[in-house]
């Protein structure tokens, strides 16, 4: 049997990736003539923000990007135009005129 490239097993992997999720874990230790020197314990979550957030990774960000929504929706309410051009300083026809 001979390898094939097969871009919907691609697609696939990503497709769990991204649902699911993974975890990977390594520890790693340098060492010089069987003396550890250095110990390094690395920890990575792939997956997409909706899987992250519903299992509490990246809590903070997300809590914080949904409040600066929320005041960016009430600045804007409030402020009607926020300092945008009015379309008679654009010079631009609205379209109401009648002739």
């Amino acid at each position: 049997m001979r390898p094939r490239k097969d871009d919907d097993a691609f697609v696939d992997v990503l497709d769990v990736l991204l649902r699911d999720g993974a975890i990977l874990r390594a520890d790693v230790i340098v060492s010089v003539a069987e003396i550890p020197l250095v110990g390094i314990k690395l920890t990575a979550a792939i997956a997409g923000m909706e899987t992250m957030t519903e299992y509490g990774l990246f809590e903070e960000w997300d809590t914080s990007r949904r409040t600066e929504a929320v005041s960016r929706r009430q600045y804007d309410r409030s402020v009607p135009n926020r300092g945008r051009p009015t379309v008679d300083e654009l010079g631009v026809d609205d379209g109401d005129d009648v002739n």
